[in-house]
């Protein structure tokens, strides 16, 4: 894939606009066979895609305070500086975004996360395309929190899925549409829960509900539909490995035919797996858990997670073939909560302790997923 020119993405309903997924021009093909492909009513757009994964987005005081600058400005470009290639290289790029936004100075970490309009911001920077809202977090702030992190993103053009502010939204967001590199998608977003918090009178929460799933999955044209991907938030706190009901729910999607399935809210990262066919081409993925991708835990085995790259490419017969990789990223309090990557960790200054920390990270990591040899680790 080339990516050497910014990124552009698609968020159409393809279901009422099926034209206008052939009118891209081809760019796989010598323009001699693309014009003949043309002639026979083939369509020659290219069905090649990288998408690229991160946990969750978390904001404790702490990290508010290290991205103050004084005079209500905030500054995240630090924390995101060394990932920020892994977004901006992907066709599209998605996370799960574990607080809300306030249009206050009214800042609250754990355990009602209300956080700076600047976070949004700095996602757009680096390349962020779509943020998740289903999560036990996204009532922290009532209806003001939906709405105001809702209308954030619309100005930012981020897109987003999950929660919805009224049912006209739900009805234009999921799933959430979108096109990246020829091909189109269908994304889905569910949470095991609020935390309790109630869902504001009029909005929508996507809950786990198998009867949901079932009717929503069971409900995708895959005429207009390439790749359905299911982000769930689920799991147990701080566990490492995936409880049967993630297990249950993965096997129920894929069975439905999702060909991706997300994890996030363990905050700790998970085995991922992935689905062979008889000739060894990865067809389906299942990521139990990223962990997160920037938060104020420092314990063991919280102060990361994973960011997941999955290049997609849609064969003649009409089959993904999925190429996937992961990235681990480790936590840096200090310096403005950087998210480093192993490619970038030897070049970073780190006193003995905190060097021990990220290789411990990094060594578990692997360790972890190291009995899956279809995922490898991306080294750029």
């Amino acid at each position: 894939m080339n990516r050497s020119t910014p990124k552009t993405s698609c968020h159409i309903l393809f279901l009422l606009l099926p034209a206008a997924l052939l009118c891209y021009a081809a760019c796989t093909m010598h323009p001699r066979e693309a014009n003949a492909a043309s002639e026979r009513g083939e369509d020659t757009t290219r069905k090649e895609a990288r998408l690229v994964f991160a946990g969750d987005l978390m904001q404790h005081m702490p990290q508010v305070r290290a991205a103050q600058r004084g005079n209500g400005h905030f500054d995240y470009s630090e924390c995101f500086r060394y990932v920020k290639p892994l977004f901006e290289q992907a066709d599209y790029a998605i996370l799960n975004f574990e607080t809300t936004l306030t249009p206050t100075t009214d800042y609250h970490g754990y355990p009602t996360f209300r956080s700076p309009g600047a976070v949004a911001d700095a996602l757009r920077d680096i390349g962020i395309d779509a943020v998740m809202f289903a999560n036990n977090h996204i009532c922290d702030n009532g209806r003001t929190g939906i709405e105001y992190t809702t209308r954030r993103f619309d100005s930012l053009g981020i897109a987003h899925t999950g929660a919805f502010v009224d049912s006209s939204r739900i009805r234009r967001e999921h799933p959430l549409l979108f096109q990246a590199g020829g091909l189109r998608f269908a994304l889905f977003n569910y949470t095991y829960d609020t935390n309790g918090m109630p869902i504001p009178k009029g909005m929508i929460v996507n809950l786990i509900d198998t009867n949901a799933i079932r009717r929503d999955l069971s409900q995708v044209n895959r005429k207009h539909i390439d790749c359905v991907i299911v982000f769930f938030h689920w799991g147990i706190e701080y566990a490492r490995r995936p409880n049967d009901e993630q297990r249950r729910l993965a096997a129920l999607c894929h069975r439905l035919g999702a060909e991706i399935v997300i994890g996030s809210h363990p905050h700790v990262i998970q085995p991922i797996e992935a689905k062979r066919d008889n000739e060894g081409v990865v067809r389906s993925v299942t990521v139990y858990s990223l962990g997160n991708l920037v938060s104020n835990q420092k314990e063991r085995y919280r102060n990361g997670g994973l960011i997941v790259t999955l290049d997609i490419k849609k064969e003649r017969n009409g089959a993904l073939r999925i190429a996937p990789a992961y990235t681990p990223g480790w936590v840096c309090r200090p310096g403005g909560y950087r998210i480093i990557p192993p490619s970038a960790a030897d070049s970073i200054a780190l006193p003995a302790d905190l060097r021990a920390t990220c290789t411990q990270f990094f060594e578990d990591t692997r360790a972890l997923l190291e009995g899956n040899k279809i995922f490898e680790e991306r080294v750029r």
